[in-house]
């Protein structure tokens, strides 16, 4: 009987909105492809991680959330053991060795471990939140994250390891960090790309330079993808040129318009008022997460919430920023948008977690 009664707090509006998301998002991939037959699959590929990311969510908001916080140090080790085989056996594509071949997929563990992450610091956090401002529980926290992100940008991957490092950011602010302390490490924060300058992939560098003094006649790069995702946008007007339709996308002047410009295919084909829409259902979604946040029963659940908000919010912001040239281009995936079987599986595990937490709230909402 207790256990039915903790299901008639499930968040039936954030699955739905993360359906409609996702549903969208697979249809949106079928139209990007633009019948090129090395992509075909990709929509029937999106649509099996779909299902089984539908089933993760459902299976990770029946298990208690608490339970993680025991398995939080074995959690640790896992993420770390997978990102280090990467760089021992990783699949190498576009430079970098980011994947498993497991078979019948491949698997992105960077994707896994924000989600991994998210517990472990969400765990720390929440047991040395009366002391959060001291020096070394800081610092220690820091490490913590410092591990998992320098192995993931020896992929090299620094958008992923720019998430762990909001993740980070989103949990200490919220467990309590006095705002002083706050500011000081955010000026550190500001001067780590000079000394991270150096370590950057040729093609990272590339990327920033190219974003700083772009060159608006190159033809190929990422000034060009930026060029096109822009015109894709701006030619989508008020309501679109329609489902499959747009110009940009099927004659395939937009590139990696599954992944990465997503968002200008959409807004070519659906015009601003489904980029409004998309937008809106981003932040509806975002702010289900913080709802979850502020009615959890514990301060373990409620850090939980806010890491899988944030990187949401850092990653749908940054993938839109980017299509609008207001940040350099990146890997980051819109989420439940965006074709990439990894990036959908934690997701909706992400989610997952925030339902557990709404699971077991203690207060009751009428």
């Amino acid at each position: 009987m207790q256990r039915m009664k903790i299901w008639r707090h499930f968040d039936i509006w954030l699955l739905a909105a993360v359906a409609i998301l996702t549903i969208a998002g697979i249809a949106m991939i079928e139209s990007a492809i633009a019948s090129n037959e090395f992509l075909e699959g990709y929509p029937a590929r999106q649509a099996n991680y779909a299902l089984i990311g539908l089933v993760a969510l459902l299976l990770f908001a029946t298990i208690d959330y608490r339970l993680w916080a025991a398995l939080s140090r074995p959690i640790y080790i896992v993420v770390v053991l997978f990102l280090g085989l990467i760089l021992a056996a990783g699949i190498v594509g576009f430079g970098s060795a980011r994947w498993f071949n497991i078979g019948i997929a491949t698997v992105q563990p960077s994707e896994i471990a924000k989600i991994g992450m998210i517990i472990v610091l969400a765990d720390y956090v929440s047991k040395h939140q009366h002391e959060i401002n001291k020096p070394g529980i800081i610092l220690r926290s820091l490490l913590l994250v410092g591990f998992p992100l320098f192995l993931i940008f020896q992929q090299p991957d620094l958008s992923t390891s720019i998430v762990l490092m909001v993740i980070w950011l989103a949990i200490v602010w919220a467990g309590g960090i006095d705002l002083r302390n706050l500011a000081t490490l955010a000026g550190i924060g500001l001067v780590a790309p000079v000394a991270v300058w150096p370590l950057m992939a040729d093609y990272q560098k590339g990327r920033v330079v190219t974003f700083l003094f772009p060159n608006p006649e190159s033809r190929y790069g990422d000034t060009y993808n930026v060029n096109q995702a822009r015109i894709a946008i701006g030619s989508g007007g008020l309501t679109g040129q329609g489902y499959g339709q747009g110009t940009q996308v099927q004659l395939l002047f937009l590139k990696v318009r599954h992944t990465d410009f997503i968002f200008s295919a959409m807004a070519e084909e659906f015009g601003f008022v489904g980029a409004v829409l998309l937008i809106l259902l981003l932040i509806f979604v975002i702010f289900r997460c913080l709802r979850a946040a502020a009615l959890a029963r514990d301060t373990f659940g409620s850090l939980i919430c806010y890491g899988v908000a944030f990187v949401l919010l850092f990653q749908s912001a940054f993938n839109i920023g980017m299509n609008l040239n207001l940040f350099p281009v990146s890997g980051l995936p819109l989420p439940f948008f965006s074709y990439g079987g990894s990036s959908l599986l934690s997701s909706l595990i992400g989610i997952g977690l925030v339902e557990s937490v709404l699971l077991r709230q203690k207060k009751i909402e009428l």
